[in-house]
């Protein structure tokens, strides 16, 4: 994609997300995600209803007058995204990719961050660590990984979670919220890793498909190829038995995991190539702020 291009789409999604991010998601985005505790911020005087134990007895006594700390939220979090490049999030049936879907949902989570002074940072996964950028706060920074996002070429196909969950709980020390954005392709068992990581991290799981994944349509004889693996194969879509068949291999796999989330105890929701990615994520952040 050329520079002048790139930066118009950019610019595109900037004005869109920010404008979704002030008007819908950013009261419901500090809501959903807390921060670290409260911390001191001053002492005033007492005011009836006051809760007799924030009294700060030093300050009383040396005033004569009832005076009582005040707290505030320690607000400043770090958001992470880790942001699955494999080579089944370029499919896409129709004029929006898994890729393009990734990155509509990566600006919104980057910029309701930013726009509560959150640092925000990324990793790019395959079946390996393709890249790290470190959380940093600021406009600039969310569109630099927006860009990555768009321009980037792994240099790898298939997908390993537990890889990048290790990596992450490596090179991030301190407690911070990470949305894995992904369709979850893996072939191996990643949910002890997912377990492990939310010991010390807020996890969040954004598992995204398409359509056409879901409920194949009579294309009559087509060759596919798997993304990841690049191995080829003749498929005979006119039969519905076999359209029935491939259905169910898809939802027993969305099904599986989807349980393995639910037993590890995290947050997630499952968005469409083909619908808006607002909704899901409304109901997501909803169901945090109500529990």
């Amino acid at each position: 994609m050329e520079t002048k291009e790139l930066l118009k789409k950019i610019h595109r999604i900037e004005i869109k997300t920010k404008g979704l991010t002030n008007q819908v998601f950013s009261g419901e985005y500090h809501s959903a995600f807390k921060g670290r505790g409260m911390a001191f911020s001053e002492v005033r005087d007492y005011k009836v209803g006051d809760d007799v134990r924030n009294i700060d007895w030093n300050v009383t006594a040396r005033f004569n007058d009832p005076y009582v700390k005040v707290f505030e939220e320690e607000r400043e979090l770090t958001v992470m995204l880790l942001i699955d490049l494999s080579g089944s999030v370029d499919f896409g049936s129709g004029d929006k990719t898994k890729r393009d879907l990734i990155l509509e949902i990566a600006a919104v989570l980057a910029f309701s961050a930013i726009s509560n002074n959150d640092k925000v940072g990324a990793i790019f996964f395959t079946d390996k660590v393709e890249k790290f950028v470190p959380p940093v706060k600021g406009r600039k920074h969310v569109l630099k990984i927006l860009r990555e996002i768009i321009e980037f070429q792994p240099e790898s196909k298939g997908t390993d979670l537990s890889h990048v969950l290790s990596y992450f709980r490596n090179v991030i020390k301190r407690r911070s919220i990470a949305f894995v954005i992904s369709d979850f392709t893996d072939k191996q068992d990643f949910v002890s890793s997912l377990r492990i990581a939310r010991k010390k991290h807020d996890i969040v799981a954004i598992n995204i498909f398409d359509h056409f994944e879901q409920q194949i349509p009579n294309m009559g004889l087509v060759r596919i190829k798997d993304a990841e693996t690049g191995k080829k194969h003749w498929l005979n879509t006119s039969r519905k038995s076999q359209r029935t068949r491939l259905a169910h291999i898809f939802e027993e796999r969305q099904q599986n995991i989807e349980n393995g989330l639910r037993k590890s105890g995290i947050d997630f929701t499952r968005i469409s190539t083909q619908e808006s990615h607002v909704k899901p994520l409304m109901q997501l952040f909803k169901k945090r702020v109500s529990r």
